[in-house]
Order: structure tokens, then sequence, then C-alpha cells
């Protein structure tokens, strides 16, 4: 027993570990990115709405988006993402919250089509192609930052990074305003988990289902590899 209780103070310390190396990075990025303010619009990812108060996810991105809004470090936000877990659309839920916290309506959108990280920012960063935005920024937790910015490195999407800063959300007053979940509701909602398995859903999770473009895709080696589920100039629809 006391073995037990040992391991679980040593993994309760590494993890701690592992975050303060997160948070640390993670305002390193914000800082360095911060310098080319204002963006036109930032993509702030989804996550889960289970209909009642929000969770302590919903509370950063959103709070942190309106931060960056107010600051006038960013001009508008795309909120990113599908009805994955539950029946809700994830991002017509931030987005009603961000307006309920004071960001004008007209500032706001929504991609509607991820349902996994990877597609939040790709399809985002298409969408807000489409609306002539020039200047892009993915702003979100640190964990998640992290991860999408190798994402981001690898494919070489040309959107920048700011990610949450801790140290500066503490200061804020982050309160959850009221709206109408009801709005967000997806007729016919049929969970990920049920369309997906566990392997293909971390299958999307690394991009495997994205719908590229064949302008974004600058290397070679990933125009074959994704040759399947590629749209090329033309040959089929071009919305996000």
């Amino acid at each position: 027993m006391k073995r037990i209780f040992i391991l679980l103070i040593l993994c309760m310390s590494l993890l701690q570990g592992c975050a303060k190396i997160f948070y640390r990075s993670a305002a390193k990025a914000f800082e360095k990115d911060k310098q080319n303010q204002p963006y036109d619009v930032i993509i702030v990812p989804g996550f889960p709405y289970q209909g009642n108060e929000w969770d302590m996810v919903h509370k950063m991105r959103i709070h942190w988006a309106y931060y960056l809004f107010k600051k006038g470090y960013a001009k508008n936000i795309i909120f990113s993402g599908s009805a994955v877990a539950t029946p809700y659309v994830e991002s017509k839920v931030m987005a009603y919250y961000a307006e309920a916290l004071g960001i004008p309506k007209q500032n706001i959108f929504t991609e509607e089509k991820a349902e996994h990280s990877t597609e939040n920012v790709y399809y985002s960063y298409r969408l807000a192609k489409g609306l002539g935005f020039k200047k892009i920024a993915l702003a979100t937790d640190p964990f998640q930052s992290s991860y999408m910015g190798k994402f981001m490195r690898k494919f070489e999407i040309p959107v920048a990074l700011l990610p949450t800063a801790i140290d500066t959300l503490k200061t804020l007053d982050l309160y959850e305003p009221k709206i109408d979940p009801k709005l967000a509701m997806k007729d016919g909602f049929v969970k990920l988990s049920s369309r997906e398995n566990f392997f293909q859903r971390i299958k999307g999770t690394m991009g495997k289902y994205i719908i590229w473009h064949e302008e974004d895709l600058k290397k070679k080696k990933y125009r074959r590899r994704f040759k399947d589920r590629m749209i090329s100039s033309g040959a089929l629809s071009k919305e996000p």
C-alpha cells in the first residue's frame, strides 16, 4: 500500500512538472507571436459541451479569446468544431458564449465541419482565407498549442500561435454568462465514437482524414500521400 502511495505521489509530481514545461513554452510562444499583432482572426478549437454549465476547457479557451479581442490582438474570431461527442455543435456553443461575454456578433465566425483537432486548424484556416483574412493565429490551451504547432510546422500552414498564458488568465474574471444551448443542438446527431473506433479517431487526430487543397501541400511527398483526399484546382468543390 505504501509503495502504491509513493508511486501516485511520483506520478503527480511528474504531471505537475510536465504542465509547468507546457506553460513556460506557451508563454514564450505567446510573447514571440504577440509582436506581430493585431491578427485579422484567431482560430479557437471547440470542446464537447454537456448541456449544463461549461467545462473548464471552455472557460479557458473562450475567455482567452475574449481577452485577445478586447486587447486588440485579434480583430475577429473563428470558433471551430462540429457536434462530436454530444449533440451540441461545439463552435456554435462557444460563439454564443463569446457573444454573451461582449464580443460583437459580426466579429464571430464558426467552422462547423471539423471533428478532430487537426481539422479544427486546417478547415478554419481555409475558412479564414475564404473570408479574406491574411494574418491568422491559433489561440488555445498550452497542451493543444504544442501539438498543433508541430502539425502546422510539418505542413507549413502559415498560422501563428497565441497560446493561453496561464498567469494572465488567472488575473481575469472567468465568469460564465448565460446562453441558450438548445440553439446549438444538431438534428440527427450520432456521436463520433459510434462512427469511428479508437484507432480511427487517433488517425483523425493525426490529420489522416483531412480533405486537403492541393495548394496547401507544399511538399511532393504529401501531395502523393494525400492524393485521394485532395481537392485539385477546379476538380472538386473548394469549400472549406
